[in-house]
C-alpha cells in the first residue's frame, strides 16, 4: 500500500509539472467564457479551488463558491463540506453550478444534475468526460488514477458516452446552450493522445428542469 501511494504520488507529481499548469489554464478559460454576467457561482466538487480562484480573476463580476466532499489542507476560495448527495444550499440560491470533472466521481450522476439544477436559477455549466473512441475507457482511467489517486478521490470510473449524456440531459429537462470538445488541454503530441474526442465543457439551461 506504501509502494502504491508512493507511486503515485511520483506520478502525481510528475503531472503536476508536466500538464496541470496548462491545463487549469485553459481550463478556466474555457469556464470563464461560459458563466453569465454577474453571476453567483456555486462550484460543486472544487477541491482545492484553483480552477475557480482563476475564474474569478478571470471574471471578476462573479462570485464563486466552492462545496465539496472532501477537505483540503489549503483552498483558494471558502469550501463548505457536504454528502455527495444533497447541497447544503436552498432552491435558486445561486445563478449557476459548475462541475469540473466531478460527476464521473459519482456513482448517481442523474441524481447530482438534478440537486444542482434546485439549487441554479440559470444555468449548469459542466467539464467532463467522453467514452467515445479506441482505448476511451482504459485512457480516462489512466488520467483519473493519475491526477487524483494520491488525494483519496474516489474512483468509480463512471465514464458516460456523448450519448449517455444527451439522454441524461434531455430527461431532466436541461436545455443544451453549448457544447465543445475541442479544448486543447494538452500540449503538443500529448493534446493527440489525451485530448482528443475524450472531453467536452458544456452549459446547459435549468429552466426547464423537471421536478419530483
Amino acid at each position: 500500500m506504501k509502494a502504491e501511494l508512493s507511486f503515485s504520488m511520483g506520478i502525481g507529481n510528475l503531472h503536476s509539472q508536466a500538464v496541470y499548469g496548462r491545463r487549469v489554464r485553459v481550463l478556466s478559460e474555457h469556464l470563464s467564457r461560459l458563466i453569465p454576467d454577474h453571476a453567483t457561482v456555486l462550484d460543486a466538487g472544487t477541491g482545492d479551488g484553483l480552477i475557480a480562484s482563476l475564474v474569478q480573476q478571470l471574471r471578476p463580476d462573479t462570485t464563486i463558491t466552492g462545496v465539496d466532499v472532501l477537505e483540503r489542507p489549503t483552498t483558494y476560495i471558502p469550501v463548505t463540506l457536504f454528502d455527495g448527495t444533497r447541497l447544503p444550499f436552498a432552491e435558486k440560491q445561486f445563478d449557476v453550478v459548475t462541475f469540473v470533472d466531478v460527476l464521473h466521481h459519482t456513482k448517481n450522476i442523474p441524481d447530482l444534475l438534478r440537486e444542482a439544477a434546485r439549487v441554479a436559477r440559470r444555468a449548469l455549466v459542466i467539464k467532463d468526460h467522453l467514452r467515445e473512441g479506441l482505448l476511451a475507457n482504459s485512457t480516462l482511467r489512466l488520467m483519473d488514477w493519475v491526477g487524483n489517486h494520491r488525494y483519496g478521490v474516489s474512483l468509480p470510473y463512471n465514464y458516460w458516452s456523448r450519448r449517455q449524456w444527451r439522454e441524461a440531459f434531455a430527461n431532466l429537462g436541461l436545455q443544451e446552450e453549448s457544447w465543445l470538445e475541442s479544448l486543447h488541454l494538452y500540449q503538443g503530441p500529448l493534446d493527440l493522445f489525451f485530448g482528443r474526442n475524450l472531453h467536452f465543457v458544456a452549459r446547459l439551461s435549468t429552466s426547464g428542469i423537471l421536478k419530483r
